[in-house]
């Protein structure tokens, strides 16, 4: 069987490094390996779409990097149990027209055994920003290990 460490049950410590991981993947903006995290019948909700297995979830996230570019996250604990974890976070994105956004949100996660995410439910808000106003400059791909935390940057 493959198994995608860290594994439940978590700890702080192990909890912080699955946020981690997770933000990772999604800023290498790869659906495919993305994909590879979630369990074969996974189930997202994700503001109004849901998803039922991770087929449809990879076509979600190919239709999300389409559309949101230049794509930075950063996610952060808020909590965790056995194989629970619940983050919040924030990312910058443009549109085609050049109109950027940062986007809030929630997700509340529950790992298999495996390691592999079994349901991801995500809220999300987007929020109109000038270019100027941008706070994730970092080159595309995974966020430098001292570049400031939501808490540190006051989101």
């Amino acid at each position: 069987m493959n198994t995608r460490p860290p594994l439940p049950p978590f700890t702080r410590e192990s909890a912080i490094e699955k946020v981690r991981l997770a933000e990772d993947g999604w800023n290498s903006r790869d659906p495919a390996k993305v994909a590879l995290a979630y369990t074969l019948d996974t189930q997202w909700r994700n503001r109004a779409e849901f998803a039922t297995n991770r087929e449809e979830a990879q076509a979600f996230l190919e239709r999300k990097w389409k559309k949101e570019l230049d794509y930075r996250l950063i996610k952060e604990l808020w909590a965790f149990t056995d194989n629970r974890i619940a983050v919040r976070y924030a990312y910058e994105w443009h549109d085609d027209s050049g109109n950027w956004f940062r986007s809030y949100g929630n997700e509340n996660w529950e790992f298999e055994p495996d390691g592999l995410m079994k349901r991801r439910f995500a809220c999300v808000n987007d929020m109109p920003i000038k270019a100027a106003e941008r706070l994730f400059h970092w080159p595309l791909g995974r966020r430098p290990d001292d570049h400031p935390s939501l808490s540190d940057l006051g989101l």
